[in-house]
């Protein structure tokens, strides 16, 4: 074995050895970060658990409590106005309980991808009527709500009416809430190969926001607050229900002035400028 020799199998233990220590670092790096993150879903998990308790603790803590005194009292020892005033509180708090119950589930079923998908062609126009009829019954009175579009009345677009009927429920809610003099405006229109709508509100403007999920709901200072709002898991799934149908959704609010949100979703649309 001459010089040669013994040097290029050095080098090439030396290459070897290197390879195995930056090898090393990379792993002790990735070791790292999934320990940084178990961490975190550990403490998620905590909080979530502890928020989610609470959450549930109050209301079924007053139907209990509710409940018992008049079990104690005897309904006929008590006067019918302090039945009337149990019976309603117990309704409210069980109707906050479903609430919370049937909002968790339908925001982990979009996270967990379980939910499917119907793709049907429908007449847009007739659709957005649809909502702004159903809408108009929940919001304030002498509060309006219109729609709006540059698009043919004939226009017909390829979409998943069941997701797009819980997505707009939920902004279009959400809207009303906060929505007490003015007008909620719901417009769509064609935008690259897919449907934008915009629902503006000329309600608070108070600032709100779209969690990325469930998790990161879990681990907000005001998770209870948000389990308590009605807008809170809402906007949460509307993100969710975006997401699923490969679109993109942002909120631009301005405090005393109002909220628009903007949805696109990749979308057919047949017919846009029929008739017009």
């Amino acid at each position: 074995m001459n010089i040669l020799q013994i040097i290029i199998i050095v080098v090439l233990l030396l290459l070897v050895a290197a390879g195995f220590f930056f090898m090393d670092k990379h792993y002790r790096a990735l070791l790292g970060k999934e320990v940084v993150r178990a961490r975190r879903s550990e403490h998620i998990k905590t909080v979530f658990l502890a928020n989610v308790s609470h959450a549930l603790r109050n209301p079924l803590n007053s139907i209990i409590t509710k409940t018992n005194e008049l079990i104690s009292e005897g309904v006929d020892n008590v006067k019918p106005q302090h039945i009337l005033n149990s019976v309603t509180q117990i309704n409210k708090d069980g109707n906050q309980l479903m609430y919370f119950v049937s909002q968790l589930l339908e925001l982990s079923n979009y996270e967990s991808g379980v939910q499917t998908f119907t793709f049907v062609e429908v007449n847009l126009a007739e659709l957005m009527a649809s909502y702004r009829r159903e809408i108009q019954r929940d919001v304030t009175p002498g509060v309006s709500v219109v729609v709006r579009s540059k698009l043919s009345p004939h226009c017909k677009g390829t979409l998943d009416t069941n997701l797009m009927y819980q997505l707009m429920m939920h902004l279009l809610q959400n809207a009303s809430r906060h929505t007490t003099v003015g007008s909620i405006t719901i417009n769509y229109e064609a935008d690259r190969n897919g449907l934008m709508v915009n629902i503006t509100d000329t309600g608070d403007g108070v600032a709100q926001s779209f969690h990325t999920g469930i998790s990161d709901i879990a681990a907000n200072d005001d998770t209870l607050d948000l389990f308590n709002q009605d807008s809170g898991l809402g906007l949460s799934i509307s993100k969710a229900i975006v997401e699923a149908l490969n679109g993109e959704i942002s909120i631009h609010s301005v405090e005393g002035k109002g909220t628009t949100v903007s949805v696109f979703f990749p979308c057919r649309l047949r017919d846009k400028n029929k008739g017009l």
